[in-house]
């Protein structure tokens, strides 16, 4: 971890360790503490502050270019399990998940600053 870096990342599971705590804590009222220090795009290991799910915010080019890619991969994966039988989202509400997943891909492609 580098104590100098000025810049802003993001997590390298673009913080699904979050949405699980919060998807746990709704379901069953308890809620586990996120880790402090974590692994960003760049793989780096940087306090949690120090990141950030919002593209305006990343100033980390090689972080960019990773949320860029994993939020490509979410919007392919989840129009390919949209054709699948026993899905329980309509094909219209994975097209609605995926097109979100490409508009923050498009985001995190535009330089940072």
């Amino acid at each position: 971890m580098s104590e100098s870096d000025p810049h802003i990342h993001v997590q390298s599971n673009l913080s699904a360790d979050a949405a699980v705590r919060n998807k746990i804590a709704s379901m069953f009222g308890l809620a586990s503490d996120l880790p402090s220090v974590v692994t960003t795009g760049c793989e780096l290991r940087v306090p949690r502050a120090m990141t950030s799910p919002l593209p305006a915010r990343v100033t980390c080019l090689a972080c960019r270019e990773h949320a860029h890619r994993q939020h490509l991969r979410s919007a392919e994966q989840l129009e390919h399990l949209s054709r699948m039988p026993g899905m329980n989202a309509s094909s219209a509400q994975a097209q609605q998940a995926a097109g979100w997943h490409r508009d923050l891909a498009a985001k995190f492609s535009a330089t940072g600053t």
